[in-house]
C-alpha cells in the first residue's frame, strides 16, 4: 500500500492544495496526517493563503482516505467540521512487519517516547523539521512541514511504499531522503 504522510498544514488553503495535487500525482491510497490541521497556532506567523474554511472544504472530499492524528493546535470544534476522525493523540500501522506509531509529537516524542520493541517506528510531525534519526530501539521519522517548514527545510511530506520512506518537496515533487525498513 502507498501511503502520503505529512503534517502541520496549519489552515493553509495554498499549501493544502499543493499537497492534494501531490496526492493525487502520487497515486496513495491513503493520506496520513500527523495534526495541526486547521488552525495555525499563536507561535506560528500565518501561513500563505490562511483558510480554515477552504482547507475543511478540500479535506472534506477524502474522508474515506485520510488517518488522522490530533496535534497540539487541534480541537474539538475541529471535529465538528472535519468528517474524518481527528481527536485521536496517536496511530498505529503495521509496516513490513514493524510497529509504526502516529502522534503528532507535542506529547509522545524521541525524548519521551513509548516502550518500544528493537524495530519499531516512533512518526511524528510537531517540529516542522524533516528527520531520520535511529535512537537506538526505534527509528524517529518527521515528514517536516507542508507550511511552515522550519530550519530552512522545504515544505515537504513523506511517501511510504514496499519498505521504504521517501522525502520529497512539496513543489517539486522532488526526492530529498530516503530510509529503507
Amino acid at each position: 500500500m502507498k501511503l502520503l504522510i505529512a503534517s502541520d498544514l496549519h489552515g493553509s488553503a495554498f499549501y493544502t492544495e499543493k499537497l492534494l495535487e501531490r496526492y493525487a500525482k502520487e497515486g496513495a491510497e491513503r493520506l496520513i496526517l500527523l495534526g495541526d490541521i486547521l488552525y495555525h497556532g499563536p507561535r506560528n506567523d500565518l501561513p500563505e493563503r490562511y483558510a480554515p474554511k477552504e482547507v475543511l472544504a478540500m479535506l472534506n472530499p477524502h474522508a474515506a482516505e485520510i488517518l488522522c492524528v490530533r496535534g497540539n493546535c487541534d480541537c474539538e470544534v475541529d471535529q465538528m467540521v472535519l468528517n474524518f476522525p481527528v481527536l485521536a493523540d496517536y496511530g498505529f500501522l503495521l509496516l513490513e512487519g514493524r510497529a509504526a506509531y502516529l502522534t503528532h509529537g507535542h506529547v509522545i516524542n524521541k525524548a519521551h517516547p513509548l516502550s518500544f520493541q528493537k524495530g519499531d517506528i516512533l512518526l511524528h510531525g510537531h517540529t516542522h523539521i524533516p528527520a531520520c534519526e535511529d535512537c537506538g530501539d526505534f527509528t524517529y521519522l518527521n515528514p517536516g512541514s507542508v507550511s511552515i517548514p522550519k530550519n530552512g527545510s522545504a515544505h515537504s511530506y513523506m511517501i511510504y511504499e514496499n519498505g521504504a520512506f521517501v522525502w520529497k518537496e512539496l513543489l517539486t515533487g522532488e526526492e530529498y531522503q530516503r530510509f529503507s525498513l
